[in-house]
């Protein structure tokens, strides 16, 4: 197809698909002449990954560029092709580790990790984005007076071990590797909101029932 199919199929404008080229975000299509390029199916489904990336993840330029080329590095084994891909992505600031609360909440972080028996998040945990995240967030929890701890986390993390095993499970149902990569970053820019919408409704409906509309 042309350029300005492409535009029409994907609904992006012929100057954000030439914008997404210089920025290295598609690849070139096939020159038919020094003016003319044509495009695939392949460029289309990279546009609307793209797309969903800056539009609904927000995620900047710069960033999907990162995340696309280790989505697009075959020479990474799974783990770490799809690791690297999910890392880049936007993450918390490094927590202050001489703040008593963040120290606490490591602790009670790596007691649940030892409690679910997740040996390889906590092999990964002085590298892992996530890691830090959840010892961010319970560190706040902590610091206002709540006594999150590993006890009151360990339900949670059971509940979203069998969401990851789903995760997997619809990824692998892609026929190619590149397809299984993005599908999992996807996951992680438009299901995680999914996931949050869910047990947000999931809470409206539970407090209806509890305690009525009065």
């Amino acid at each position: 197809m042309r350029l300005a199919e492409l535009s029409k199929r994907s609904g992006v404008p012929v100057a954000t698909i030439k914008y997404y080229l210089r920025e290295g975000l598609l690849t070139p299509g096939r020159q038919v002449n020094t003016t003319t390029a044509e495009y695939d199916e392949e460029h289309l489904r990279r546009l609307r990954l793209v797309r969903a990336m800056i539009q609904v993840g927000r995620v900047p330029v710069a960033t999907v560029r990162e995340v696309l080329g280790h989505v697009d590095d075959d020479s990474l084994g799974r783990t770490i092709r799809l690791g690297a891909a999910m890392w880049a992505l936007p993450q918390v600031p490094e927590p202050d580790e001489d703040d008593e609360y963040v120290r606490a909440a490591h602790q009670e972080v790596d007691r649940l990790l030892d409690e679910l028996g997740w040996e390889n998040a906590k092999q990964l945990s002085t590298i892992s984005p996530s890691y830090r995240s959840l010892v961010v967030s319970v560190a706040a929890f902590r610091r206002i007076g709540y006594g999150w701890g590993a006890e009151l986390m360990a339900p949670y993390a059971e509940l979203m071990h069998r969401t990851a095993v789903l995760d997997l499970d619809n990824m692998e149902e892609h026929p190619s590797e590149e397809e299984r990569i993005e599908f999992a970053i996807l996951g992680a820019i438009i299901n995680e909101p999914i996931l949050q919408s869910l047990h947000r409704l999931a809470q409206e409906e539970e407090t209806a029932r509890r305690y009525g509309f009065e």
